[in-house]
């Protein structure tokens, strides 16, 4: 199992516009219709990487948490399906509903969006506060799935509860670590 680093997208990076299928519905979503007015995450995500099979409970909860509070999540698929075919669509909408995801799981085919992202693995987290600007990229937390650190998301915490507080979100942050992107060619 490889691991790649995040790219550390410089912060108040204005967040990428993008409008994607989401394969459990067959709408097309757009960031324009589900960004919040208080915070935004885009987590760029797949079905096979264990790194996020190992945080998929966290992020669930972390969910279920933090959407009643105003904040949008949206989680993005962006690897090659012919060469992983685990991360296909209709396997996507089967996570989606067998995890009971609370928050879209969009289909990026063309791999547009993550690299207007600068995605490089998965899982990898961009929060965007209300006026999309970024102002965190980086870990969920310090648990991998080999070590015995416990998935509690509190890195991603700590950046969302700042933003919904008003505070600045530290500077001081640490790249996600996960497999890379599967891409195309």
């Amino acid at each position: 199992m490889s691991a790649t680093e995040s790219n550390m997208l410089p912060l108040g990076t204005v967040a990428p516009k993008f409008m994607l299928v989401e394969p459990l519905t067959g709408q097309i979503r757009s960031l324009d219709g589900l960004k919040s007015e208080k915070a935004t995450l885009v987590m760029f995500i797949c079905n096979h990487c264990p790194f996020v099979k190992h945080v998929n409970p966290q992020l669930v909860a972390l969910a279920y948490d933090y959407m009643p509070q105003g904040v949008s999540i949206i989680a993005i698929s962006a690897n090659d399906v012919e060469e992983f075919p685990k991360d296909l669509p209709v396997k996507m909408a089967e996570v989606a509903q067998k995890l009971e995801y609370p928050f879209p799981y969009l289909y990026d085919e063309t791999q547009d969006v993550a690299r207007a992202y600068h995605a490089a693995c998965t899982p990898d987290f961009f929060l965007f506060d209300g006026t999309m600007k970024l102002v965190y990229r980086g870990q969920l937390d310090g648990s991998r799935p080999s070590n015995s650190i416990p998935v509690d998301g509190s890195d991603l915490r700590r950046a969302i509860d700042a933003v919904l507080a008003g505070k600045k979100v530290d500077e001081r942050q640490l790249p996600s670590i996960g497999c890379n992107i599967k891409w195309k060619g």
